[in-house]
């Protein structure tokens, strides 16, 4: 990314869930102007922080999550709960 570019900013939607789990490690984010699989693979690589004042959680992006653009983002960390519906950031 480029001094130059304006920074990406996206919004946490939910854990990554199954039918008898939910993973705290992968969240759903979506990310503004992104609005297919097309823009959202192009994604896939790049590098997420999710900020809350003290700790900076650090995340990657693995893949697209549907078809309106949504990406699988997974954390070094488990995010908190009071993550969802915050905004994150790509940083690179």
């Amino acid at each position: 990314m480029s001094i130059l570019t304006p920074k990406v900013h996206g919004r946490i939607t939910n854990y990554r869930t199954g039918i008898k789990e939910q993973t705290s490690h992968e969240c759903l984010i979506e990310f503004e102007n992104v609005t297919s699989a097309a823009l959202a693979s192009k994604l896939i690589g790049q590098k997420v922080t999710w900020n809350n004042g003290k700790t900076k959680f650090i995340g990657k992006v693995r893949g697209s999550h549907g078809k309106n653009g949504m990406v699988r983002v997974r954390f070094v960390h488990g995010v908190p709960g009071q993550a969802i519906g915050s905004i994150v950031e790509i940083t690179s």
